[in-house]
Parts: C-alpha cells; sequence; structure tokens
C-alpha cells in the first residue's frame, strides 16, 4: 500500500511563501509526482508536476513563475516551493503520484495519477 503525506501549509498573507512537501511511503514504480488544489465549490486543478524520467516540469499559467517543484525521487518525494502567494491561491493543496503512465513528460490530468494525499490547506489572506 502507498501513502502520501502532505505537510506544509498554513495561512500567510499576500506576498508571502510557503513550502509543501510530500512524501510517499510503500513500494510502488514512480514516473512522476505533482500538485493539484482544490478552492471551495470549484473543481481539482493542475498546479505543477515533475517526471522524473526527464527530470522535466511544467506549470499551470497562474503559477509560473511564482511557483517552483522540485523532488527526489529516489525518496519519493516531492515539494512545491510557493512564492508571492495570492489570495486565490487559497485551496486544499494534493500532492499525486504517477505508478503507470511511463511517460517521459509531466503528466497534469488528474487521471494518470494513481496514488493521492490527503490535501493540506493553504489560505491567503489580503
Amino acid at each position: 500500500q502507498v501513502h502520501l503525506v502532505e505537510s506544509g501549509g498554513g495561512s500567510v498573507q499576500a506576498g508571502g511563501s510557503l513550502r509543501l512537501s510530500c512524501a510517499a511511503s510503500g513500494r510502488t514504480t514512480n514516473y512522476g509526482m505533482a500538485w493539484f488544489r482544490q478552492a471551495p465549490g470549484k473543481e481539482k486543478i493542475f498546479v505543477a508536476a515533475i517526471n522524473w524520467s526527464a527530470g522535466t516540469t511544467d506549470y499551470a499559467g497562474s503559477v509560473k513563475g511564482r511557483f517552483t517543484i522540485s523532488g527526489d525521487n529516489a525518496k519519493n518525494t516531492v515539494y512545491l516551493q510557493m512564492n508571492m502567494l495570492r489570495p486565490e491561491d487559497t485551496a486544499v493543496y494534493y500532492c499525486a503520484l504517477d505508478n503507470y503512465s511511463g511517460s517521459y513528460i509531466p503528466q497534469t490530468l488528474p487521471q494518470e495519477y494513481t496514488y493521492w494525499g490527503q490535501g493540506i490547506q493553504v489560505t491567503v489572506s489580503s
């Protein structure tokens, strides 16, 4: 059984920074990991992803230049450094792990990910 656990969320004022961490336990193939977020009353959307095979990353347009995804494949760990936070970044953030795509590009669709964390709240006040 694979479990993903997020940490590092919290409340911050606009313009501030937070760093989310996600660690996966259990044995699994790991092609890449990602962060998604879900605001109240809205769908879960893609934020950032990293592909271990190619060492490439991808970002949603709304966070590009402000957020940075990184991680350690050997440790099944991924991070999301969030800078210049805005109130519209307020959401529950979920990390996810791709264990079956075999792709060399970061996956941006939720259905490409098998394992998910429980989510962690990020609140940005104006």
